[in-house]
């Protein structure tokens, strides 16, 4: 398979958001090796073994993606800034739940062999914890939290993330500097 051009994917991102479902079809395998990668990169601080693969990561955000009416994906780094944050949220969400199901809430027998494939306690805590952090930062300086968003999350290059951003390297460079102080001060070691 040849690689796609910006150009071809943002073409097709500029007909998905008008509400052609026919290239949303054709942008997924254009679009789908970066986002493993993406989703590999999400995944790499997560136990071997983590229920959520790379493969099921892409295809939940995807799903979540492509199923919010009205997101209008701007350009080729906007689509990836934004998967970068369902990524996130698709994790959160399984963190959260395995919280819960760690106080008995929803409690189902679960096989003793998949236990060890479950995130553990503290890995989800530590999602948890840097979720509510980025929601603080956010509050605090909205393009920082961004700049997580799509530094770290969704693995853009500065040049990406500015365009998905609108910002330029160099406020980039800043806003990436303070986020990670910030997040440095509010988690302590865990960053």
């Amino acid at each position: 398979m040849t690689v796609p051009t910006r150009h071809e994917v943002t073409r097709l991102l500029d007909l998905a958001s008008a509400g052609d479902r026919g290239a949303l079809e054709q942008l997924y395998p254009l679009v789908y090796d970066e986002l493993r990668r993406m989703a590999r990169r999400q995944l790499r601080g997560e136990r071997p073994g983590h229920t959520l693969d790379s493969v099921a990561l892409v295809h939940e955000a995807y799903l979540r993606l492509v199923d919010q009416p009205g997101v209008r994906l701007e350009s080729r780094a906007h689509f990836f800034g934004l998967s970068g944050r369902v990524m996130r949220a698709v994790l959160v969400d399984y963190a959260r739940a395995r919280n819960a199901a760690k106080r008995g809430g929803g409690a189902v027998a679960v096989p003793l062999e998949e236990v060890e494939a479950l995130l553990s306690a503290e890995q989800a805590a530590h999602v948890v914890a840097l979720d509510d952090a980025l929601d603080a930062l956010a509050h605090v300086d909205e393009q920082a939290s961004r700049a997580v968003e799509c530094l770290y999350f969704a693995g853009l290059t500065l040049e990406e993330a500015a365009v998905a951003l609108d910002l330029s390297v160099a406020t980039l460079r800043r806003r990436w500097a303070f986020a990670k102080a910030w997040l440095r001060r509010e988690l302590g070691p865990v960053v």
